[in-house]
């Protein structure tokens, strides 16, 4: 999923399930930081402090994608969470081990991961956690079927949609990669791309479509993605009310009826390809009060001015220097970035630590 799911949708969706407009624009903006979030390192301060933080994405064609243990700290916990096949802790699905990384949508994985979640909501990045949680959950539906590893389990075939091939991102790959990729090749450019959905470019993430390839076991897999995606919002609008209860076994109703229609409509009906201009549709959308909330501005900066970080930091670098040194303010423990951070590396430690173990799966 993209910015318009990850950031629009999860706001949206946030406002239905009943949380204030400040809450859900936290909520919104930890959902799609976690695409954004590519810096590691440490923060260091004139003051002698220093504060830790990790990244929870990588640029598609950078080169961590390739390095094994860059996939279990980022994909596995951020992207691809393993689905165990869709079977029960202390069970195995059929095959190699691999059939347990490989994701699946709303796995016991994925519920087990929504109740910690809930359990932790007291903490001073609750909400944020709840953000980083949401934008793991929904892409359980657009990353099923592929896993956050580099293995041939991610080969696909015969990609087949009604649209046009993506030109731009080919033209990346043929620069990138340079005689060592065959643009002939693809029709089966999982050898060049074996992490995660990059041989099925960018077709799991784009709402509005309709598509169809073959799985390495020859299997043909048949994808409605916004049947997926509005599957996706109304368990995350339960999660959500079931986070604001205090209790993963409350009984939620999920997504008002009109509302739930309004957002399938949308979904189908916004077919730009880039995923900003399709953002900037849901951001139009919920400023003329399409939904049944009341109608509000919402933006999202992830760098430079006006973002989180330059709230905090006062930097309006896209990525800072080692040796940079930044004003200490007391103001900073309980700020939004540092918060996001904190809550990064508490739901990574969560996921590998306490909740893959139950289904026999170590990753990092």
């Amino acid at each position: 999923m993209q910015i318009d799911f990850h950031h629009g949708v999860t706001y949206t969706v946030s406002r239905l399930a009943g949380f204030a407009h400040r809450d859900a624009e936290t909520i919104a903006y930890c959902s799609q930081y976690v695409d954004d979030a590519t810096n590691s390192g440490a923060t260091r301060f004139n003051n002698g402090a220093m504060y830790s933080h990790i990244s929870s994405a990588h640029k598609m064609l950078d080169y961590r994608n390739f390095q094994k243990l860059a996939n279990h700290f980022v994909w596995i916990p951020f992207h691809f969470l393993p689905g165990n096949g869709g079977v029960k802790p202390g069970e195995n699905p059929g095959g190699s081990f691999v059939e347990k990384i490989i994701c699946r949508s709303n796995s016991y994985v994925a519920q087990d991961m929504v109740r910690l979640c809930i359990e932790d909501r007291h903490a001073l990045y609750g909400l944020h956690r709840l953000g980083i949680t949401m934008h793991v959950f929904a892409d359980t539906w657009a990353h099923q079927g592929f896993a956050g590893i580099v293995h041939n389990v991610n080969n696909i075939r015969a990609l087949d949609d009604n649209d046009q091939p993506d030109a731009g991102f080919w033209g990346r790959l043929k620069n990138f990669f340079g005689d060592a990729f065959d643009e002939a090749a693809g029709k089966f450019v999982g050898d060049a791309l074996p992490l995660g959905h990059g041989a099925a470019l960018s077709y799991p993430d784009r709402p509005y479509l309709k598509w169809n390839y073959e799985d390495c076991h020859g299997n043909i897999v048949r994808r409605n993605n916004t049947k997926d995606f509005s599957e996706a919002a109304n368990e995350m609008c339960k999660a959500m009310q079931r986070y604001r209860a205090g209790n993963f076994e409350a009984n939620v109703p999920g997504l008002p009826v009109n509302d739930r229609d309004k957002i399938t409509g949308l979904l189908s009906s916004i077919t730009d390809e880039d995923g900003h201009d399709r953002h900037r549709k849901w951001l139009r959308a919920i400023r003329n009060g399409y939904f049944s909330f009341p109608s509000i501005k919402l933006e999202y900066r992830p760098k430079r001015t006006g973002s989180w970080k330059h709230q905090t930091l006062g930097t309006r670098k896209i990525k800072d220097k080692k040796t940079d040194i930044f004003p200490y303010d007391p103001s900073f423990l309980g700020s939004d970035w540092k918060l996001f951070h904190d809550a990064l590396q508490a739901h990574r430690l969560f996921v590998i630590r306490d909740i893959l173990p139950l289904y026999g799966i170590c990753a990092a």
